[in-house]
């Protein structure tokens, strides 16, 4: 049996397909259009859904005649699609990166308080990436078009649907829409009265890594695919990320230093509600995941080399702030305010312990040394709430940097391992697939066989690293006081 995972990713959609010991035999990718004005970002979703189909199409095309095949999908989450008694878009999907309704983020927390919200969603805040803030701005915005709404679903589901006939929220992805309440298992019901929804308005829900059914016919003659192709629904990137990195079980936190900072961990139960966590339900029965992400990961460094080192590649800037590490220079990483754990929009982007001595160098090493205290900070407050960390597995841009990986290690006091295979979700998506057909008993016993390390990082304990750390929590503190003054 061969395995097609598809990620319908937010910069570049993917396809690869594999065997059944999960080795690569074929892969593709293309980038996503979008069509941006002020805070809008959208996209056309019958050209994505159209290129996601010649992505599959290509890689099917590799696979052996007779032999069959089981298709993943895995993806974003929060982009919105409106859909006609038929099931066609009526509009461009909103993407999760549109801010359109920064407003009405506060008009849903002056009804539902952080601690309402958390209760139900696991989410300590309400933003403009989740749907349900997007559906309260059409709701006043675009009445004729919220009216005509038969459906509300999210991209990966609705891709699902094209592909066989059945309409299905995955929970996994519907814990991002803020009207899916992840303890209960259920659309939220005061959060449907409020935004003007029924039920019967948004897809059925099912659990995450199922298969759904198989192709079309008239879809199977266009992939190049027979009609018993299984699908499965998959689920999130970043747990497929998990399940690709081998963190299956509890103990293990997957972190992804690209341009967004995200780390995520197994949790067995609901943590404590002042944690500042955001909780999600689970790929896994009975399992929840710790999933934090912050603007302020990759975004500093790219930030920082384009307004003040433009013309230095990145693999130079991590040598010679090799030589200087650790530094003296003190960065705080909020250039767009903070994501977890304090959700906070008034901070912002400090550095501190400037002398004459400094140089461009020395500030580049200050960015990487600052996201990693925010690294820290979020480690501390899933370690606060119960569910350990033994272990922190690193993909994404940030890995690469040996530097980045060992000043992960030092300032975290975990070890930092970086995976073999660079693709973490799809592999993942097809490990899915793979433990669905019974190749694999079990995610953990597909992890021991497929997941392989290319290098671990040990942490030095450095005294100054700990003083720093609490330097870096008191200079947020103190930014923060300063931000208030009126």
């Amino acid at each position: 049996m061969l395995f097609l995972a598809v990620d319908l990713g937010s910069t570049n959609t993917k396809a690869a397909l594999y065997d059944a010991r999960m080795r690569c035999i074929a892969m593709q990718s293309a980038p996503v259009d979008y069509i941006r004005t002020d805070a809008f970002v959208e996209f056309d979703p019958e050209a994505y859904l159209s290129r996601v189909f010649e992505l599959i199409r290509s890689v099917a095309a590799h696979a052996i005649s007779g032999e069959r095949v089981c298709l993943t999908l895995t993806g974003q989450a929060e982009t919105l699609l409106l859909l006609d008694e038929n099931g066609f878009p009526l509009m461009n999907a909103i993407s999760w990166m549109d801010e359109r309704s920064s407003a009405e983020c506060a008009m849903l927390e002056a009804t539902f308080s952080r601690d309402v919200g958390y209760a139900h969603t696991g989410q300590p805040a309400a933003l403009p990436t989740w749907p349900a803030t997007k559906i309260l701005w059409l709701r006043k915005n675009k009445p004729e078009l919220f009216s005509a709404a038969a459906t509300f679903a999210l991209l990966k589901d609705y891709v699902i649907y094209r592909l066989t006939g059945r309409l299905m929220a995955d929970c996994s992805i519907a814990t991002f829409s803020y009207y899916f309440d992840i303890y209960q298992r259920r659309y939220w019901p005061e959060m449907l009265a409020f935004l003007g929804l029924r039920e019967a308005q948004l897809p059925p829900l099912s659990e995450p890594c199922q298969t759904i059914g198989t192709l079309l016919s008239e879809v199977a003659l266009r992939l190049g695919l027979a009609e018993e192709t299984l699908v499965n629904n998959g689920t999130l990137d970043h747990f497929c990320g998990m399940i690709g990195t081998g963190n299956v079980t509890e103990g293990q936190l997957s972190l992804s230093t690209g341009t967004v900072l995200g780390l995520s961990t197994l949790a067995s139960a609901p943590v404590r509600r002042d944690t500042g966590i955001p909780m999600h339900y689970g790929f896994l029965p009975n399992r929840s995941v710790m999933l934090s992400a912050s603007e302020s990961g990759g975004a500093s460094l790219e930030w920082y080399r384009n307004a003040c080192m433009p013309d230095v590649r990145y693999v130079d800037i991590d040598r010679e702030a090799a030589s200087r590490y650790p530094g003296d220079v003190l960065f705080l990483p909020y250039l767009v305010g903070s994501n977890g754990p304090e959700f906070d929009q008034d901070a912002c982007g400090v550095f501190f312990g400037l002398r004459s001595k400094h140089d461009p160098y020395d500030l580049a090493l200050a960015v990487m040394d600052g996201v990693c205290h925010l690294l820290r900070k979020n480690c501390d407050h899933i370690r606060k709430s119960g569910t350990r960390i033994d272990q922190i597995l690193a993909t994404g841009g940030g890995a690469k940097s040996a530097l980045w990986c060992q000043m992960q290690a030092d300032i975290t006091g975990i070890p930092v391992c970086t995976p073999a295979e660079k693709e973490a979700a799809l592999l993942g998506a097809a490990m899915i697939g793979a433990v669905s057909a019974g190749v694999f008993p079990s995610y953990a016993v597909a992890a021991e066989e497929v997941v392989h390390f290319s290098n671990t990082f040990y942490p030095n304990t450095l005294e100054k690293n700990e003083r720093r750390h609490r330097q870096f929590i008191d200079l947020y503190d103190a930014m923060i006081h300063a931000q208030r003054i009126k």
